[in-house]
């Protein structure tokens, strides 16, 4: 993961990792702020309890039947102390990589209204969903990726969405986090919303699964998505 990252961009923002937890379990001392209150700081932490999982095209066990997830997000040494301490768990690790597009118009249309973290009780929810691209998709050239993400028209009719189009619903709804990663998958992504954005999150998926309007989708294959609620402490991971 990490010399495929920095050989692309240079350097990468943030290392994080999903920690999937079946018993309750005691958190290493490594100076990381609680997500689910404001705060300042370099490392933090976030505690997700079990709300439900939907299985999909990649067998992934440990992540469907989790009943809880710790989220890391640090400096790759506290990432790595961090997951040391849970030997046998199921662990899905990335790193954030700068935000980049080709244009300023397509930055500002990804980021310019993009949701920030809120404090847990106003932004409870937490969907995590990890994918991988076919090897189809990797053999095209980069440039014709691009256009997938793009609409497509046809004597000036739009004839497919493209993910970026496709997915705009979510963008102010909905904070994002992209991890890079290699191995079973190549991306891990993440959610938070409000209880009323939940239904813009599963529209935003139907989005992006229908192939007619995202012909993307169709090089997809994706793991389980897994549902959470962000909670205070870790004495409510299991309640």
């Amino acid at each position: 993961m990490d010399g495929s990252l920095r050989a692309t961009y240079g350097a990468v923002m943030t290392h994080g990792a999903y920690v999937c937890l079946d018993e309750p379990a005691e958190l290493p001392e490594l100076g990381l702020r609680n997500e689910f209150a404001p705060g300042d700081g370099d490392g933090t932490y976030a505690l997700l309890r079990r709300v439900n999982a939907t299985a999909a095209d990649i067998d992934d066990d440990p992540l469907l039947h989790a009943r809880a997830i710790v989220h890391v997000a640090a400096d790759e040494a506290r990432v790595d102390a961090f997951c040391s301490a849970f030997p046998k768990a199921r662990i899905l690790r990335g790193a954030l990589p700068p935000m980049r597009y080709t244009g300023g118009a397509m930055f500002d249309f990804a980021y310019k209204h993009r949701v920030l973290q809120h404090p847990g009780d106003e932004m409870p929810n937490a969907f995590l969903l990890p994918l991988r691209k076919t090897p189809e998709w990797w053999a095209k050239d980069w440039k014709e990726r691009h256009t997938y993400f793009l609409p497509r028209y046809d004597d000036g009719e739009m004839v497919a969405e493209g993910h970026a189009w496709a997915a705009r619903e979510g963008v102010p709804a909905m904070l994002r986090r992209t991890y890079e990663s290699e191995g079973e998958y190549d991306f891990v992504t993440y959610f938070e919303c409000a209880d009323h954005g939940v239904p813009t999150f599963h529209a935003v998926c139907d989005a992006l699964r229908d192939v007619a309007r995202n012909p993307e989708w169709a090089f997809v294959r994706e793991g389980p998505t897994w549902q959470g609620r962000r909670v205070a402490g870790v004495d409510e991971l299991f309640a």
